[in-house]
């Protein structure tokens, strides 16, 4: 029986176990390697680490625990119930393992626009978030994707970026006539033709490819397409959701699950990487404090 289950070996999930490690309770992180800023080059916008390697931040996490005799498996855990102050999880190969209280941190996935051979620009110039990237497309001819109206918001946030802003819409053309002047108002121009592909070196955009044959030359693409829950372990212990599909948390991180806190870009609509570390913080905090509630006599 573990003191603590964490499912996510991300920056909220092993900030968290650390402050739980470091109060001696017996911990173990899984970590299915799926994070979302995987595929980033640079990790940007957290003091003390600006710029960093995403996977070496992770690696240096790790062996930070090592000290603390957090246990961390590289497992995906595929199930999880919970009765009468135990949690019960399993791995994707049948084993079970039992805690007092259990964190999710197993954050979002991205959905990626349907454009032919964007996986290799991803991370590199093709991003979905201006905080943590746009600095670094400052000033560069930058194209924003979003079908139907939903590219609308980013295109506009990405003025304060660079002058030089395009919507895409890829085929759709759903912007309304009050849409159409407020973009145009703060000059950002649109393209409502269909994108076949992207071209570049490298990892490095530099033309976007319309099925009209016309090639528009572009240095970064931001993308508005939504994202979703890694897994379905918040539904299966019945977690309350927003209607932004994140789960509801309340103070501390704890959820509507007696013994369930929720940590990281699966709780929250402020996706940064030193947010997640932060709130793992807090549960941790939280985690630990109600253990020694239940443990005094």
């Amino acid at each position: 029986m573990y003191d603590v289950i964490v499912i996510g070996g991300g920056p909220a999930g092993l900030n968290a176990a650390m402050l739980l490690g470091r109060s001696r309770r017996k911990v173990v992180v899984f970590d299915n390697r799926k994070h979302r800023n995987r595929w980033a080059v640079h990790m940007n916008g957290f003091l003390g680490c600006d710029g960093m390697n995403p996977h070496d931040f992770i690696e240096r996490g790790r062996e930070e625990l090592q000290q603390y005799n957090v246990e961390i498996l590289y497992k995906a855990i595929v199930s999880a119930t919970h009765s009468k102050g135990c949690f019960v999880v399993n791995d994707d190969d049948g084993t079970v393992y039992k805690s007092k209280k259990l964190l999710l941190a197993t954050g979002l996935k991205d959905y990626l626009p349907e454009i032919e051979g964007i996986e290799a620009f991803y991370g590199k110039s093709v991003h979905h978030c201006q905080y943590c990237d746009g600095w670094e497309s400052r000033d560069k001819a930058l194209a924003v994707y979003g079908r139907n109206r939903d590219g609308i918001g980013q295109a506009l946030a990405m003025k304060t970026w660079s002058a030089d802003v395009t919507l895409f819409t890829d085929g759709t053309n759903k912007l309304s006539r009050l849409d159409q002047e407020l973009l145009q108002r703060n000059e950002v121009k649109v393209c409502t033709t269909k994108i076949t592909g992207l071209k570049g070196e490298d990892g490095m955009l530099q033309k976007i490819i319309l099925t009209n044959g016309e090639e528009r030359a572009h240095q970064a693409m931001f993308f508005s397409t939504g994202s979703s829950q890694q897994c379905d372990l918040g539904e299966q212990l019945g977690c309350e959701f927003t209607n932004k599909g994140v789960i509801r948390t309340r103070r501390q991180q704890k959820s509507n699950i007696p013994g369930l806190y929720v940590a990281g870009d699966a709780a929250r609509d402020m996706q940064l990487v030193i947010v997640a570390a932060a709130e793992g913080a807090k549960a941790g905090v939280a985690i630990n404090m109600e253990l020694q509630r239940e443990e005094r006599k």
